[in-house]
């Protein structure tokens, strides 16, 4: 994700005098305090995706077992009281398993590994079309998450533009490189994924509250070509980790404030258009959570509904050269939308 950290004011008030600077600057390379920095919030979210990666809903550990539901207040209060100490006993236990058992640190090696291939060739892909265009940006910041909180171990990762945009191309290149390299890196992972998955003839019985995950198109059809039904699959770390992918795609091509879909649409559609579209998703994604929530058991839209209500209150700075997209342009855009097409989910888990 790309976030402009200059508000559309300042922009307008740098553009009659700094223009050319903002074009020809030559970019300084990032200091070693720096990259120190960025490498360690790498680093500690690559140790939260493999914890996230061994535990259920992703992985063979299961072991958040609440007993019974708590029936009274007195009952209510006691559990979650205690839930910080069942927390870290299991985080505690996985992270032992992963030092003396090997299959548990294959698994969670391979789902962390896989994920942060994407995560870091989407925030790349936005950085490296920074560099070319000369834009002043941060190196990606990665978010790590406690394990189970932040489901996959992390919240993803995000770059902030610390100067102005030349132009509409380049708004819409910086925010389009990056779902389209992350794309790109989720494919083999998920065709892997897919290949190895062990079928079931039916899915088995719940006993309740277990979580069952949704396929975007872009799983369906890859299932599809090795002839495998992937709501009958067994999943595995490399289809845990491309589904994240897929998933954290399409909620970034979503057609709002500063999320990559709103640097498209702003790019390509214009100023009054981006506004517009960021409010219908917005409406949409709030209509399909209570949906969700009332016909799927599935909770997931209401955070997809919340980041699209936060977008809303985030501007987009004017880049100065406001020449429209070429003709090429125009036709990556409707590949990217297709992109997004072929990742979205409404309702991606649900609760059986």
């Amino acid at each position: 994700m790309v976030l402009f950290v200059l508000s559309d004011r300042n922009v307008q008030e740098v553009e009659p005098v700094n223009q050319d600077f903002f074009y020809g600057k030559r970019l300084a390379r990032p200091s070693a305090l720096v990259l120190i920095r960025h490498i360690l919030l790498l680093g500690l979210t690559f140790c939260t995706a493999t914890i996230a990666g061994t535990l259920y809903p992703f992985g063979p550990v299961n072991d958040f077992v609440v007993g019974s539901d708590p029936q009274t207040a007195a009952e209510t209060i006691d559990f979650i009281l205690h839930l910080p100490q069942l927390y870290l006993s299991v985080i505690g236990h996985a992270i032992e398993l992963l030092f003396t058992n090997s299959y548990v640190l294959t698994y969670g090696l391979e789902f962390s590994l896989s994920l942060l291939l994407i995560l870091v060739s989407h925030e790349m892909g936005h950085y490296i079309a920074c560099r070319i265009y000369k834009v002043d940006s941060t190196l990606p910041f990665f978010i790590p998450t406690p394990p189970m909180i932040g489901p996959a171990g992390t919240f993803g990762a995000f770059i902030r533009i610390k100067s102005p945009m030349p132009s509409r191309k380049a708004v819409f290149d910086i925010g389009v490189a990056g779902p389209i390299a992350g794309f790109i890196a989720m494919l083999p992972i998920a065709i892997i994924g897919i290949s190895q998955m062990e079928m079931v003839g039916s899915l088995p019985v719940s006993t309740g509250g277990q979580l069952v995950f949704a396929d975007p198109l872009i799983m369906q059809a890859i299932g599809a070509f090795f002839g495998k039904n992937v709501t009958f699959g067994i999943g595995n770390p490399f289809y845990y980790a491309a589904w994240v992918g897929a998933l954290v795609t399409a909620i970034n091509l979503i057609p709002s404030g500063q999320l990559d879909g709103g640097h498209a649409v702003y790019a390509a559609l214009g100023e009054r258009i981006h506004f517009w579209t960021g409010r219908v998703a917005f409406v949409t994604m709030a209509i399909l959570s209570v949906l969700g929530a009332y016909f799927y058991s599935s909770p997931s839209g209401f955070l997809i509904a919340i980041i699209l209500g936060v977008m809303l209150r985030v501007g987009h700075p004017r880049p100065f050269d406001q020449t429209p997209l070429d003709p090429k342009r125009k036709a990556v855009a409707v590949a990217t939308l297709l992109i997004f097409i072929l990742t979205f989910l409404p309702f991606p888990v649900k609760l059986v």
